[in-house]
């Protein structure tokens, strides 16, 4: 079972950042220059941007030093923290497929920082002036894992109190 579960991580891991790359890549040539496209009556939108800073734009008006630093090098650690711990605590399960999506989908947008100095985004959606962000795969990723990581951490039984 250990291996089967190695082999599924793996899977995973490469699947998500795959997946990340290559719809990169298309919304970089397909959508960069165009005012976008819109489906489902505009609950979905697809249009290009480079994002400087993190989740919704946080830290882009930061110096370019004092940016890089926190985002490649907080990135970076957050991401070596995230693969210890699931790797000494001997994580399985949810908390292992957590911790396999926040690190493909951190992984793939520290490539594109480190590549391009800005991580490609592209989708949002939404229902009439209630919208999202602009993200792609890699945040869909990110905050799936954190999600699956919290709630396997809400399964365990509290340590009781000491007297």
């Amino acid at each position: 079972m250990r291996f089967f579960g190695r082999v599924l991580a793996a899977s995973l891991l490469l699947t998500t950042i795959g997946c990340d790359r290559v719809t990169k890549h298309i919304a970089t040539t397909r959508l960069a220059g165009t005012p976008g496209y819109s489906y489902f009556g505009g609950f979905l939108r697809f249009e290009y941007a480079e994002n400087t800073g993190a989740f919704l734009g946080l830290g882009s008006t930061l110096p370019d030093w004092a940016r890089t630093g926190l985002l490649t090098l907080g990135a970076s650690a957050a991401l070596v923290v995230v693969a210890v711990a699931a790797r000494k605590l001997r994580w399985s399960g949810l908390p292992l497929m957590g911790a396999v999506l926040f690190f493909a989908g951190g992984a793939s947008n520290l490539i594109d920082r480190v590549i391009r100095g800005s991580v490609v985004d592209f989708m949002i959606i939404g229902v009439g002036s209630l919208r999202t962000g602009i993200f792609n795969i890699a945040d869909v990723a990110l905050m799936t894992g954190v999600g699956l990581m919290l709630l396997a951490g809400r399964d365990k039984p509290a340590d009781p109190v000491p007297n």
